[in-house]
């Protein structure tokens, strides 16, 4: 009998994000909110963090999915 394969670990640390860096746009969509708000995040450093590419804001996709995980951690621990 064949062993399953393990599934690519990239993939579930991903959980589903694309396999390369995102801009704000990308954020935007992702969490369903305006430009604008990616941006004021950005200001307040509220928001996943981001690094710049010269004049580019790039966000890397494990430190989003990091971000989901811290938040609804916070969430789970008010509640």
């Amino acid at each position: 009998m064949a062993q399953p394969t393990d599934p690519d670990p990239r993939a579930t640390l991903r959980g589903g994000l694309p396999d390369r860096y995102l801009n704000p746009d990308d954020i935007a969509e992702i969490f369903d909110v305006s430009l604008e708000t990616v941006y004021q995040w950005r200001r307040k450093r509220t928001g996943p963090p981001g690094f710049r590419i010269g004049k580019h804001v790039r966000y890397d996709p494990a430190d989003v999915r990091a971000y989901v995980t811290q938040r609804k951690s916070a969430e789970q621990d008010a509640a």
